[in-house]
């Protein structure tokens, strides 16, 4: 059985559980072709950087497969057909990650900037140098 990560963007016109019940449908199709997800993760409604088929916004969802890559092109295929799905991509990798995903992991803002004022940008406001006249 080969791993998988899988990204699909869903309509924003659907709710949030046609999305679940999309994503459990994906799942069965997987499980009708011997693989199972082992990871599920519901992003949310977010914004797109261009419309897509009139949409400004989509969502997302993470599934992590393993599975052979005969049920993973069903899968595909069965998501090409369907209209509520904008984009989706596959991607095979050597492992899965443990855990929540970059996206899921919740980080503080003073965490980033190291507590400084403007963050990564060298602070503003802070020390000016003498104008030359």
């Amino acid at each position: 059985m080969a791993l998988y990560e899988h990204i699909y963007l869903a309509r924003q016109d659907v709710s949030q559980q046609q999305v679940e019940e999309l994503t459990a449908a994906l799942t069965e199709i997987l499980a009708n072709g011997g693989g199972k997800v082992t990871k599920n993760e519901y992003w949310g409604l977010k914004g797109l950087s261009y419309r897509i088929r009139k949409n400004r916004k989509a969502h997302y969802t993470l599934l992590n497969i393993d599975a052979a890559p005969q049920a993973v092109a069903e899968m595909e295929r069965q998501m090409r057909i369907n209209e509520d799905i904008l984009r989706f991509m596959t991607v095979r990798v050597d492992e899965l990650e443990e855990g929540p995903s970059a996206m899921m992991q919740k980080r503080d803002r003073d965490d980033r900037d190291g507590g400084r004022p403007g963050g990564d940008r060298g602070g503003f406001g802070g020390e000016r140098r003498p104008r030359r006249f």
